[in-house]
């Protein structure tokens, strides 16, 4: 048998002011498919710093671009998407916040949080630009032990 799977769109303009909203989303979804509080507020806040980087930095805070987020959910996994309409960027030039030259840094830490919070991040960039970061969750993942210590 087949798995069901649900799939929930939301856009919103490239506005601070929406953070919040594709956060509350993120958790309730995750609450609807049953992660527990905690898994779910972290679920939150990767996708609380995806959206604010792409805002920030995939869009620049143009209030004529959009940030497009799609989730899809089955009974024990959460992936979500979230693309901007920005130039992309080179991973590979994304500061270490764990380099001690960084750590007292006040930003550059969304992408680790990202990685900390979810089983899978990764990103892409469509050809017709943007980026999009796909990063999924698994109730009961294999590294949920070592990877979501603060759960």
């Amino acid at each position: 048998m087949q798995e069901q799977k649900t799939t929930v769109g939301l856009t919103i303009a490239s506005d601070f002011e929406f953070v919040e909203l594709a956060e509350l989303v993120a958790t309730n979804l995750a609450k609807l498919i049953e992660f527990d509080e905690d898994a779910s507020t972290w679920i939150g806040m990767a996708v609380r710093e995806a959206v604010i980087n792409a805002i920030r930095h995939g869009n620049k805070q143009d209030p004529n671009k959009r940030v497009d987020l799609r989730f899809s959910l089955n009974n024990d996994t959460i992936t979500v998407e979230v693309i901007d309409e920005g130039e992309g960027f080179d991973l590979r030039l994304v500061p270490d916040p764990l380099d001690p030259e960084n750590l007292l840094k006040p930003s550059g830490r969304g992408i680790f949080y990202m990685r900390s919070f979810m089983d899978r991040v990764e990103f892409s960039h469509p050809p017709g630009g943007g980026t999009v970061v796909s990063m999924s969750r698994r109730k009961h993942s294999q590294g949920e032990v070592t990877s979501h210590a603060n759960d």
